[in-house]
Order: structure tokens, then C-alpha cells, then sequence
């Protein structure tokens, strides 16, 4: 009986110590742009979830790509079907590490900016990316705002020889994301 109390102390001390310092969010805000001659594309995410340790500087981010809403139906479709394969491909994730976190602490109401290294993944393809953030840290809720740009190929996404020219080869990520706190 009491290796078992004794077990079950360790189990809550545990919860508690690794939720402080855990932020989340389930409805991050991903966005992407891109110019192009024959039409501009721009399509919007809210579904993104994400955890954020202030401690360690550790990011994950997960990104239904199927969550992306374009203006037009025939581009969403496009986009699931040709473009990123959403079907064989549900999701785009990030892991990465904020950079001298020492001199960023995100625990005290304020705005900080940083940078993130890390890996993304698209597409079955992942690549080294680094970006800077904007954190802004308002009585205990944290936001965090990055703007980026990838390259199509990069990422294996292939587009169709006919409108090859018609559509940007680059394009821009925008990332709004509002942590909060891991209740303990």
C-alpha cells in the first residue's frame, strides 16, 4: 500500500513539474500566400495545434492540411488533390527550439523577439528552416507571431506543366498562434 502512495506522489509531482512552464493551443491561425500572373492564392488554417515549453525552448506544431480554406471551392480541391495530397499526406508538423532562450523570458508580461530552428515537414519532405517570432507574453497568455517562406520544390509539390508559369514557385507562411497555460 504504500509503494503505491508512495508511486502515486511521484506520478502528480511529475504532472505538475512537466505541465509548468506548457503552454498549447488548438486553434492556431496558419496562412499562406502567393503571387502569381495568372492568380494569387491565399488560403487560411485555424485548426493548428501547437505546444510550447517556455522552459526548454521545445515547439510542436501540427497543421490539418485539409484545414486550409481557400475563396474558391475548385482551388481547395486542387490543392488537396494535386498540390499537397491530403490524403496521403494529412499533415504538415514542426518541431524546434527557441535560440537564446536565456535572453527571452517568456514567463514575464512583455514582447519578445527570437528565433526558432527547426524541422518542417510537407509533403512527406522535411527540411531545416529557421524563422524569426514575435512572442508577446499578456498576463500569462502568450502570443506568437512568424512570418516565412518556402519553396515549392523544396517539398516535392509539383506543379502542372500548364500552368507552370502561371503560379508562384515561393510561397509565404504566416503563422498567429495564442498560447495558454497548461492547467496543473
Amino acid at each position: 500500500m504504500k509503494a503505491a502512495i508512495n508511486t502515486m506522489v511521484l506520478i502528480l509531482i511529475s504532472v505538475v513539474a512537466f505541465s509548468q512552464g506548457m503552454y498549447y493551443t488548438k486553434t492556431g491561425k496558419v496562412s499562406f500566400y502567393s503571387k502569381a500572373p495568372l492568380e494569387d492564392i491565399e488560403a487560411k488554417n485555424r485548426t493548428a495545434t501547437s505546444v510550447l515549453n517556455i522552459t526548454t525552448g521545445q515547439v510542436e506544431v501540427s497543421i490539418p492540411m485539409k484545414g486550409f480554406e481557400f475563396e474558391k471551392a475548385l482551388m481547395q480541391e486542387h490543392f488537396n488533390e494535386n498540390y499537397v495530397e491530403s490524403d496521403k499526406f494529412p499533415k504538415a508538423s514542426f518541431k524546434g527550439i527557441i535560440n537564446d532562450l536565456s535572453k527571452t523570458d517568456l514567463s514575464v508580461n512583455g514582447k519578445y523577439t527570437a528565433t526558432i530552428d527547426g524541422k518542417l515537414t510537407l509533403h512527406g519532405e522535411t527540411r531545416y528552416i529557421t524563422t524569426p517570432v514575435t512572442f508577446t507574453n499578456e498576463n500569462g497568455s502568450i502570443r506568437a507571431v512568424a512570418e516565412f517562406t518556402v519553396a515549392l520544390e523544396d517539398y516535392k509539390i509539383s506543379v502542372p506543366s500548364i500552368v507552370k508559369d502561371k503560379i508562384g514557385k515561393d510561397v509565404k507562411i504566416l503563422i498567429e498562434f495564442n498560447y495558454e497555460g497548461l492547467k496543473h
